[in-house]
């Protein structure tokens, strides 16, 4: 390949996947040409992306970036997957596409541009940013909630006092009526 050649599809890259903090990487040796086609279908379906991409240009374009943890899991053919709200969906997705392609080999990914490398395995595991901010909320809303039934609960304390209240003063009149006459 051309320097010229190689230089474009460096920019490619870098303009590609410059931006982005996160992506995870999969082997897709073992897919023939239908196999693959259909994988990226089904990613696409779920906003996702996958590349394969050549590793000498991708590690240059990828040197300065977010992504250059990537770089050092970059051996043999690689495929890129990127897109989706966050690299914990796109993991949890290869993770459930990994039953109908067997073949597909998950390897590693990076989170929001940290240095180390987590598995893909590792990363569908964890919970997505949308996840983490609901149970965020529910932690908020807790207190609240808790508060909010206790005032609730307070009417109803509030109205057996009352009536054991009226039963005790209708308790002590029937017992200082009869003892009147």
């Amino acid at each position: 390949m051309s320097k010229p050649i190689k230089d474009l599809m460096t920019q490619e890259y870098r303009y590609r996947y410059g931006n982005l903090d996160g992506a995870c990487i999969v082997s897709v040796i073992g897919l023939d040409a239908i196999a693959t086609n259909k994988l990226r279908g089904e990613l696409r379906a779920k906003n996702l992306r996958l590349q394969v991409v050549k590793n000498s240009l991708a590690k240059r374009a990828f040197g300065d970036t977010a992504l250059a943890p990537i770089n050092a899991a970059l051996k043999g053919p690689c495929a890129l997957v990127t897109g989706g709200e966050s690299v914990i969906d796109a993991a949890k997705a290869l993770v459930g596409l990994k039953k109908n392609y067997p073949k597909m080999e998950l390897l590693v990914g990076v989170l929001d541009g940290d240095r180390e490398l987590v598995g893909v395995e590792q990363l569908a595991t964890m919970k997505s940013r949308t996840e983490t901010l609901a149970d965020l909320a529910g932690l908020i809303r807790s207190p609240g909630g808790r508060l909010a039934g206790c005032l609730l609960g307070g009417g109803r304390i509030a109205g057996c006092l009352k009536a054991l209240i009226e039963k005790a003063e209708k308790a002590a009149s029937a017992e200082a009526a009869p003892s009147a006459n």
